[in-house]
């Protein structure tokens, strides 16, 4: 049985002349530097993408399972991600061996020659060095295809091993007979319980010559978190074995009705089927071009886009569901793998122009993913969700979708899951609604936060205008200027907010925790949906152009910490992560297009290149491709949801785009020719949004405590009226205006706003504390600038930090000991000792061995008091607090307390970052 969706894309073939433009692909593309692309083969949008894994440590730049700097290879799995940061996947491995079978990957796997690889779209052929086999791979959507030839004679093995790669939570093989197992394997990394299942068959019959399940080792059924197979036959030189594998997300029966997919042995017939399958989607964008390496990179690059997301229902329709149930589609297909903080900017919006059709199925697949799971998928993954970027962008892809007229799903439940999402208390939300920003003190990348939720609030405004619901139009659009919040007038930039105030010391460089995968000169732009209000902010469109000019000029080196994603620096431009993507294009906005131009050319013609590494950065599921595409043939679209695409000179001559409507549309440098309503509509200069805010104050203050007393100033942009009341009890607050700098003597709590003319900005809170004493600390050790908790008084403040120390309020020590001295001013009864620190093993902090405290009159000689040793697992999961607390049944009489605490030293093998050194984090010190 065909779904709907696949006879929609037969009846759409008919009717297209498809062009032998697979040639042109070069799958190595990526491959090399940070790419973290897979060479395999796989079908557009298919289920199974069968590669060759060369990593299996969970190292970054292996997270495709394949990096060209490699020379080894431990398997052939069937499904990989492309482009990404995370090390989910390459599941269902298959490797060739002769011989003895062991299976330790150090003695199955085989090197390679990258001479004897060759790759192209639906097909990766390789020798294996060990042993002289030769490797073909193909795929249908469901099905992978492999040929295995032998140039010796011998016994010969396909060693299937589930313990590849990510974590293994249950798998079990099961024997059917000679020519067939059926597996399921479930297994653990970003995505906490994914299940694949899988049928695998022989062309010729096969015996088990070994196997191993931990929980289960009966005849012909193995089963646990140990589970492997070694399938075994005779062969002579020049022999053959085929296999296919088939992948079904839901169960053994699935997996049997989708191998009807590929139906014989011919696997020739496979690799035609594949590359005529691409060249029906590549078809959809012809360019005319001499250059056959700017074919090669526009056509590996509209092939990346058509890698993901991937088909993940049976061919009848059923799929497993974010409540891990089986449902059933209907009307439209279950699709997966949505990196949407990436792919909203540019590939969705591509999606819009040659994918209507599939652009539908994504949003009823969020949709079911909202009644299935309660909310819009953020970074969903085999029916997963991840959680690991920010904002609620599946509103993008919806809102886009709608004013472009795309139909075949509900707007009304459109619109009802997302402003559901947009309503939550989780991640920063509820502080976001209540006060119109978020801060340091309430969320960890708090800058990207805001300002990722205001556009997203643009777009479920976009929703409600077209479904004429003017309450939320008005309310979500007011909720999309909370990006004037963050933006400080006096620096002009985005900047993170701490305790009401901006947070100091402020570097536009430093990439920290305040920011996703950047600084602020790379969220600083990132107000698409309201382009007119962001030029004024900054004073205006020679102002505004001045500050671009200061980007791009800049000194390409960013401060803070160490990010690998923040590649392909032009000044403080990073065309190698996604928050950059849109910058180029912003002159346009100012009346200056050729620079625009400049820019946007620049970058097509030295950040992409064929070969292995000619990516500047992660492709992360089609988005670096996706801006390739678009701006080559001279379209970007910077504010999705809006219906208008920024033109910019096409990159070349002639290009003839095909609509799933049967029209055509040629763009030159000259102009558009034919169908022109897709991309006919372009920006104006008159303001996106109408329901402005009043921004909110500031609060400024040394810090957050004192000793004796503070002074603390109330300031805004403007000249209007400022109020401010003290929140002391529950009473009906009485609010004063504020006329000169308040002197605080006592912990306080300000709530402070700007009343213009009675129009009033959100509030916005500050606490300030007295210290509980006069102590003093010296600091031997040097604390990571990242991790300052606000100096070394922030460890005798009395404020204790979260288990969320993305937040700022720990001191963070990495590769050496924590050592500091405490002076209580004079010799005092000492009783009790805490020093609180924090382990989230997953991001190498790890609980001290341990800590001793010890005990000085003079401040020069110390005595020993005692030593707490940890006693919290290295391996725990979860964040964790532990105080170290040392009480004394008599105490002690000093006026110096050292404390040393003992770094873990380098992270072990079972550690992600094994020979990384660890970190120490700590907050308070506590004497009694």
């Amino acid at each position: 049985m065909k779904s709907l969706s696949t006879l929609l894309l037969f009846g759409w073939a008919l009717t297209l002349p498809a062009q032998n433009l697979s040639q042109y692909v070069n799958p190595m593309i990526g491959t090399d530097g940070h790419g973290h692309t897979f060479p395999g083969a796989t079908l557009p949008y298919g289920m199974v993408q069968l590669s060759p894994d060369t990593r299996i440590d969970g190292s970054w730049d292996g997270c495709s399972g394949y990096h060209y700097s490699d020379n080894t290879i431990y398997g052939f799995s069937h499904t990989h991600l492309n482009g990404t940061g995370c090390t989910d996947y390459g599941d269902i491995m298959v490797m060739p061996v002769m011989g003895e079978v062991s299976f330790d990957p150090k003695n199955y796997c085989s090197t390679f020659n990258h001479s004897t690889e060759k790759a192209k779209a639906g097909f990766y052929q390789v020798r294996l060095e060990k042993h002289q086999i030769d490797v073909r791979l193909t795929a249908s959507t469901r099905v992978g295809f492999h040929e295995y030839t032998f140039s010796k004679s011998g016994m010969a093995s396909l060693i299937i091993d589930l313990n590849h790669r990510d974590k293994l939570l249950y798998g079990d093989i099961r024997v059917i007979d000679t020519r067939t197992i059926e597996i399921l394997r479930r297994s653990e990394a970003w995505a906490k319980d994914q299940y694949v299942y899988a049928r695998i068959e022989f062309d010729a019959p096969m015996t088990v010559s070994k196997a191993i399940g931990n929980k289960d080792n009966k005849n012909g059924f193995y089963s646990g978190t140990e589970v492997k197979i070694a399938m075994s036959k005779k062969v002579n030189a020049g022999d053959k074995i085929k296999v296919k594998v088939t992948l079904s997300p839901t169960s053994y029966e699935g997996a049997f009705l989708n191998s009807s997919e590929i139906t014989d042995w011919d696997f020739d017939k496979a690799v035609r089927q594949a590359e005529s399958a691409w060249n029906v989607e590549l078809s959809k964008i012809q360019i005319s071009v001499p250059d056959n390496d700017k074919k090669a990179i526009f056509y590996t690059a509209l092939y990346h886009t058509m890698m993901q997301p991937n088909v993940a229902q049976d061919r009848n329709g059923n799929y497993r569901g974010r409540d891990n149930q089986i449902h059933k589609a209907e009307g439209f297909t279950y699709y997966s793998v949505f990196s949407l903080w990436d792919t909203f900017r540019a590939a969705h919006p591509l999606y819009t122009l040659i994918d209507k059709k599939r652009t539908a199925d994504y949003i009823n697949t969020f949709l079911k993913q909202y009644e299935q799971g309660g909310r819009l998928p953020v970074w969903e993954l085999a029916s997963n969700e991840t959680d690991c970027m920010i904002g609620y962008h599946s509103v993008s892809v919806i809102a886009d979708a709608m004013v472009k007229g795309i139909k075949g799903f509900d707007y009304e439940k459109a619109f009802e899951a997302s402003k559901h999402s947009a309503m939550l208390d989780h991640l920063g939300l509820e502080a976001y609604k209540r006060q119109g920003f978020i801060s340091m003190d309430d969320e960890h990348e708090s800058v990207s936060k805001t300002l990722e939720y205001a556009y997203d609030d643009w777009c479920i405004a976009q929703m409600a205008k077209i479904l004429g619901k003017t309450d939320d139009y008005k309310y979500f659009m007011q909720r999309s200027q909370s990006w004037k919040n963050v933006f400080d007038w006096n620096v002009k930039f985005m900047r993170p907010k701490k305790n009401g105030g901006w947070d100091k010391p402020f570097d536009a460089r430093e990439i920290n925790n305040n920011f996703t995968e950047g600084n602020s000169w790379q969220y600083s732009f990132f107000v698409p949906q309201d382009i007119p209000g962001m030029i004024e902010a900054y004073g205006g469109a020679a102002q505004f152009e001045a500050k671009l000019d200061e980007m791009f000029n800049s000194e390409s080196k960013t401060t803070g910490r160490e990010q690998a994603d923040v590649t392909g620096l032009i000044g403080q431009y990073a065309h190698g992560n996604e928050p950059s993507h849109h910058m180029t294009y912003l002159y346009s906005y100012v009346g200056k297009p050729e620079k625009t131009r400049e820019k946007v050319h620049f970058i097509l013609n030295n950040f992409y290149k064929n070969s292995p590494d000619g990516l500047i950065g992660n492709e992360d599921c089609g988005q670096m491709s996706a801006w390739y595409v678009l701006s080559a043939i001279g379209f970007y679209n910077v504010t999705p949801g809006s219906g208008t695409w920024s033109r910019v000179t096409p990159y070349f001559n002639d290009v003839k785009m095909k609509f799933e409507n049967g029209e055509d549309l040629v763009i030159t440098p000259k102009g558009l020719v034919g169908y022109t309503k897709e991309l006919a509509k372009e920006p104006t200069m008159n303001p996106l949004s109408t329901e402005m805010i009043i921004p909110v104050p500031v609060i400024d203050a040394p810090g957050k405590a004192f000793k004796e007393y503070v002074s603390v100033a109330i300031r805004s942009n403007s000249q209007d009226k400022l109020e401010y009341y003290f929140n002391e009890d529950d009473t009906q607050p009485v609010w004063k205006e504020y006329r000169a700098p308040l002197t605080l003597d006592a912990t306080t709590t300000i709530v402070a706003r700007t009343n213009k003319m009675g129009y009033k900005s959100g509030e916005v809170t500050a606490t300030f504390y007295k210290k509980p004493n006069d102590y003093t600390i010296s600091i031997a050790s040097k604390y990571n600038p990242q991790y300052h908790a606000g100096g070394p008084d922030g460890l005798l403040d009395g404020i204790h930090g979260t288990t969320n120390w993305r937040k700022g309020d720990w001191q963070g020590y990495q590769a050496q000991d924590f050592e500091a001295t405490v002076d209580l001013q004079s010799v005092k009864n000492v009783s009790r000792f805490k020093a609180f620190c924090l382990q989230d093993t997953r991001s190498w902090i790890v609980m001290p061995t341990k800590v001793e405290y010890y005990s000085s009159n003079d401040g020069v000689n110390f005595t020993l008091i005692g030593t707490v040793t940890n006693t919290i697992d290295p391996k725990k999961d979860e964040n964790t607090i532990q105080d170290f607390a040392l009480k004394l049944t008599e105490g002690v009489p000093a006026r110096y307390l050292k404390v040393k605490a003992y770094n873990f030293g380098k992270l072990p093998d079972w550690h992600i970052g094994a020979g990384g050194d660890a970190f120490i984090f700590i907050d308070e010190i506590e004497i009694k």
